[in-house]
């Protein structure tokens, strides 16, 4: 047997364990490319991620990283996935809670104070909300921001111009304002003043030679 048979026989056991004994948290599981995916509720993450640290068949104490990933086109628009590490069992897993735009999402803070600025980095680039977080703020974007960037329907300009203004000696916040000429994009166009080649650059020396 590979060696890649004997990881995936592994992991398939694990996620038949963890579903076998936390069926009101597991939706389902999958393997795929050597990686186990369970599929979560978020209202009972913190009992489940409690589980899968003390657990002696887990003993999954690490927490390595919480992001989203955003379907607009869902009802249960948002992804949030959490990866676990365990070093004792040299495993990795995965959890992906499928959530609405308006469901809150339990911290898990208590269980890994770690969680702390992830939690805080999903609040502040995604917009989902975590009840019983310490200090739900945002983190990488300044105050007063509007919006949360990694939203797919977020402009790619933003909203909002930041820029320091002499007249008035501090730092002052604008409308983002393009005329529309701007927002007409001819995907075949070189770039002018590049000293390398770039897809497109044919249509230059086309018309050059015309």
């Amino acid at each position: 047997m590979s060696d890649d048979a004997v990881t995936n026989d592994a992991l398939n056991h694990l996620g038949a364990h963890v579903e076998q004994a936390r069926p009101d948290a597991v939706l389902g599981y999958k393997v795929a490319r050597g990686e186990l995916t369970l599929e979560v509720a978020h209202v009972h993450l913190p009992a489940l991620v409690d589980f899968l640290k003390r657990d002696s068949s887990c003993r999954f104490s690490t927490l390595i990283d919480i992001t989203a990933i955003d379907h607009p086109e869902r009802a249960r628009r948002f992804d949030v996935v959490y990866h676990f590490l365990s070093m004792y069992q040299n495993q990795r897993i995965r959890l992906r809670a499928a959530i609405r735009e308006e469901d809150v999402v339990p911290s898990i803070t208590g269980l890994h104070p770690s969680a702390d600025w992830f939690e805080r980095e999903v609040f502040d680039m995604f917009g989902i909300l975590f009840s019983g977080h310490p200090d739900l703020r945002r983190l990488l974007t300044d105050y007063g921001f509007r919006g949360h960037p990694l939203r797919k329907d977020f402009p790619t300009t933003g909203y909002t111009e930041v820029r320091y203004d002499e007249t008035v000696k501090r730092v002052v916040y604008e409308p983002v304002s393009l005329v529309q000429e701007y927002r007409q994009f001819d995907f075949m166009s070189p770039w002018e003043g590049a000293e390398y080649i770039l897809p497109g650059d044919e249509k230059h020396q086309k018309e050059g030679g015309a």
